[in-house]
């Protein structure tokens, strides 16, 4: 009876036996190797497109919601409120967002400039500090030996800054090279409105078949961190950005460019505008007469407390990712990308941190 079942063919085909495990390794070794070939070639071609790709993802997931409610609005004209949507933050960049970077890229070039010819003359200090008691003197007299030690010295290493003329010159290329990236991103962010939903489920789809059964789950909260900080941290940091770099330019503040994308960095990673805003209030109390500087700090408190209005208005739920992830995120992004990364950085490494976090929190409980 064992003999007959032995010599019983396979279900390869009559009379043909069952491949041996050598074969089989061999053959799943040369599908995967073909089938690696093509993602190498094919990520090879997304490659130059991948960042523009991200933060155009990003955007779209971030202002699907403000799409789906202006779509109902318009009776349910997809392409027409995709269109608007695209075009107001076209606005945006090419508007406020443009002029921001031009006042920083000019900033840091009569910077260099100043610097490289050893003009560098250190500001006057404010008479009322001289005018302190018992530090007051002593302010003064350092300040002022500062300055003339700091002359030298600019004179002395004005010379060897020129070689690094070609770093500050890329920065600033990089600087203004960001506005066009901005655009490229809306554009093609614009473009994923409509097919949106059905780009979301064959995300899901994807994830269901790598990690099964939560590919789906995984993918809604990404969803949702993507929202919670492009909007609750990125969208008050750009929204509190802009308007305090709009007041700074209307009441012509020295360096407002930098002072933006200080406030900037400083919002984005959860810490405020304050440290900005409070000390160039106190400048223009000290410089300016009595009715400018009070409109300026009339205008400038209420967008130092704006975040505290706006967060929980453009947040659905509270962001449990910590301070430090969004920082490192920050950093890390804008080592990496340049000014890009200062926004997608963030978001990338908060995303990851959740779905770690939801990853071994699902692994506990099975």
């Amino acid at each position: 009876m064992a003999d007959e079942i032995s010599n019983r063919p396979s279900g390869n085909g009559p009379g043909k036996p069952d491949p041996t495990l050598d074969a089989r390794v061999i053959d799943i070794a040369i599908r995967l190797g073909v089938l690696g070939l093509f993602a190498f070639f094919s990520l090879q071609l997304i490659a130059p497109f991948f960042v523009f790709l991200l933060w155009a993802v990003v955007l779209t997931a971030a202002l699907c919601p403000a799409y789906a409610w202006l779509a109902g609005k318009l009776g349910g004209r997809k392409v027409l409120s995709a269109v608007l949507i695209t075009l107001l933050c076209l606005a945006i960049v090419i508007g406020p967002v443009a002029v921001l970077i031009a006042s920083l890229v000019e900033t840091l070039h009569d910077w260099y400039l100043t610097l490289a010819d050893g003009a560098f003359e250190p500001p006057v200090l404010p008479v009322w500090i001289a005018d302190l008691p018992v530090i007051g003197s002593k302010i003064a007299a350092f300040w002022q030996e500062a300055g003339r030690n700091l002359e030298a010295l600019i004179a002395k290493l004005g010379p060897k800054l020129v070689p690094a003329g070609g770093k500050v010159l890329s920065l600033l290329a990089s600087l203004s090279g960001s506005v066009l990236f901005f655009i490229v991103s809306i554009v093609i962010a614009g473009c994923l409105f409509v097919p949106g939903p059905a780009l979301a489920k064959g995300a899901k789809r994807f994830a269901d078949r790598i990690i099964a059964p939560r590919g789906a789950e995984f993918v809604d909260l990404a969803g949702a961190t993507i929202r919670n900080v492009s909007r609750g941290v990125i969208g008050v940091a750009i929204i509190q950005g802009l308007l305090t770099g709009i007041l700074l330019i209307v009441f012509a503040v020295p360096f407002a460019g930098v002072l933006t994308f200080a406030a900037l960095i400083l919002c984005i990673v959860q810490i405020g505008p304050a440290l900005v805003i409070v000390p160039t209030i106190i400048w223009a109390w000290t410089s300016w007469e009595f009715a400018p500087a009070l409109l300026f700090t009339v205008l400038m408190v209420p967008v130092m407390l704006v975040d505290n209005v706006l967060r929980p208005i453009l947040m659905s739920r509270g962001l449990d990712v910590p301070m430090l992830v969004i920082l490192i995120g920050v950093l890390g992004g804008t080592i990496a990308y340049g000014l890009i990364g200062l926004f997608l950085g963030p978001v990338v490494l908060a995303v990851f941190y959740e779905l770690v976090t939801a990853w071994v929190k699902a692994g506990e409980e099975e």
